[in-house]
């Protein structure tokens, strides 16, 4: 049950805070008010409370953001509803407090019991507390594709129907694979080829890791050979004549000078090493200078290796690891389509199951509905008549459809249409083709009934479902909200005074000046204050002591009515 509701900068709308207590016997709440006054916020409220699309327009100009809050008191017997709750981390308690913030940076934030929410958490929690029916509730009634989703929440189908789409997604993931396998198969034996070459090519010439930068330092020593040669033959004769024999005089000439003055023998070791060096690196160079090659022959064959491992790099890799990296996959992906076969047969045994599996889940579900389905024809009955529909009734067609998996969907096989008869003897015509504005409010009011009757939710709103209805028909809109206030909270922005006069507790919205800015205000009724309000209803400004008295008269009937 909502117990409270607060409003701050929404629209026209500065502060607003609603109490609504059962102890005082707000179980049927009306609210009542001028076109234009503001009773279309209130619904905004509540649907952005409901985790409805906000908007920076709907703050209140020169506000930084709008607030909306509510408190619900949760029944004892919503336990899937506490334990949503519990299981999001949001406790377990007797009530539940709801909070949305939208800012002029455009940032929404939703809380529930003070901590921060999801839209989606939101919805999910406002789905079980309370049901909104207005206009655009009235307009999914005439969309087929609606029609299901209402049999579906009217026989409490929504989950398994949620356990059907998970078998049925499973086995179109299933599916996909093994046609993606079966086009592999097709395309097997061109592929089979394709790497078959590759491999080929690539042990062919059977690379190896480094060996072009080996090949092509050898090339490079190749195709220089005779300078080369030329150079480290003369820094040998260079080393091997003057130089060599200088220092050989010298270290001579240093180690008799150590004998007669100790003083010298650091140096003289030191220039002893040099004659050593001076001789190895002749050495090194003449043994250099004779492994040289200037064979072109060689020089040909290597420039020739180069020229199929670029090859090889180009097509499979830029480096010779990459290449071989690829013919290991190349080789795997080989193997794989080598045994495709059996890989194809065992996806389509996984496919076959898997279809199996959701084809009987989809015909479980298909018979839930139309047992339901069938349910909602007689119950409809009893609901029209009461709302002063004489001998009119709801068909629900179902489209016929082969139970087979080609004609499976998301939702299952069934395709189906509410169709109405609203005349004795008139043939059932779809809901589009034949329901009046009136008509429509009425069956919209049966079907919140019938929801309401499952104890799907404590507390439905109403907005304008009296819209085109008047004469006996307005009051037996009247006497069904009443009777569906004996059960459930109501909560009713009316225009008819039939509906008004039942009303428990009773609102006026009206628009107002403060401090020269217009604001909505929401006020509750006292009892004189209602017989202004329903004479006004009435016979507008114009109310005379003989429409107060109707109207005071229409108040007691309505305090009695069942």
């Amino acid at each position: 049950m909502l117990l409270e509701l607060k409003v701050e900068n929404l629209a026209l709308i500065d502060t607003l805070h609603l109490r609504f207590d059962r102890a005082q016997g707000d179980m049927l709440a009306v609210m009542t008010g001028e076109t234009g006054a503001g009773k279309s916020i209130m619904m905004r409220a509540i649907g952005l409370l409901s985790g409805g699309r906000g908007s920076v327009q709907w703050i209140r100009s020169g506000a930084e953001s709008c607030t909306v809050e509510a408190l619900f008191e949760i029944g004892e017997h919503y336990q899937q509803l506490r334990d949503l709750l519990r299981d999001s981390g949001f406790g377990d308690a007797n009530e539940i407090l709801f909070k949305r913030v939208i800012s002029q940076n455009g940032r929404s934030r939703f809380y529930i019991n003070g901590s921060m929410a999801t839209a989606k958490i939101v919805q999910d929690v406002c789905f079980r507390l309370l049901s909104i029916g207005g206009q655009h509730e009235h307009q999914q009634l005439l969309q087929p594709a609606m029609h299901l989703e209402f049999i579906d929440i009217l026989g409490d189908h929504l989950a398994i129907r949620d356990q059907f789409r998970v078998r049925y997604e499973d086995w179109r993931s299933a599916r996909q694979k093994l046609q993606n396998l079966v086009e592999r198969e097709r395309e097997r034996e061109q592929r089979r080829d394709f790497l078959s070459f590759q491999i080929g090519e690539i042990d062919e010439i059977a690379p190896e890791i480094g060996e072009d930068e080996r090949l092509g330092a050898e090339r490079n020593r190749l195709k220089n050979g005779e300078t080369l040669i030329r150079l480290s033959r003369e820094c040998h004769e260079l080393l091997a004549g003057s130089v060599t024999e200088n220092l050989t005089v010298i270290r001579k000439n240093l180690e008799q000078l150590t004998q007669l003055d100790p003083e010298l023998e650091e140096l003289a070791a030191e220039v002893g090493s040099y004659s050593f060096l001076a001789e190895d690196y002749s050495a090194q160079l003449r043994s250099y200078s004779d492994a040289l090659d200037n064979d072109p022959d060689r020089l040909e064959t290597i420039n020739a290796r180069l020229d199929k491992l670029t090859g090889l790099k180009r097509k499979y890799g830029e480096s010779l690891a990459e290449v071989l990296a690829y013919l290991e996959n190349a080789r795997q992906e080989l193997e794989v389509l080598d045994n495709l076969d059996a890989e194809i047969e065992h996806q389509r045994e996984k496919t076959d199951a898997l279809e199996a599996e959701v084809v009987e889940a989809a015909e479980t579900l298909s018979a839930a509905r139309r047992r339901t389905a069938a349910d909602m024809e007689r119950a409809m009955s009893r609901e029209l008549e009461s709302l002063a529909f004489e001998q009119s009734g709801v068909e629900v067609r179902f489209q016929p459809v082969e139970l087979h998996s080609d004609h499976l969907r998301a939702t299952g096989f069934d395709r189906l249409e509410f169709f109405f008869a609203p005349n004795p003897g008139e043939p059932p015509r779809p809901l589009a083709q034949v329901a009046s504005g009136g008509e429509l409010s009425r069956l919209m009011l049966a079907f919140k009934c019938l929801l309401a009757r499952r104890d799907m939710v404590e507390t439905v709103i109403f907005d304008e479902v009296d819209a085109g209805v008047g004469g006996e028909a307005a009051e037996s809109v009247a006497r069904k909200i009443k009777e569906l206030a004996n059960h459930h909270q109501v909560i009713c922005i009316t225009h008819l005074p039939q509906i008004a006069a039942r009303g428990s507790s009773h609102f006026r919205v009206e628009k107002k000046l403060r401090e020269g800015r217009t604001i909505t205000s929401v006020s509750r009724l006292k009892e004189d204050e209602r017989v202004e309000e329903l004479a006004r209803m009435l016979a507008g400004e114009s109310a005379t002591n003989q429409t107060e008295a109707w109207a005071r008269e229409l108040l007691d009937k309505g305090k009695v009515a069942a």
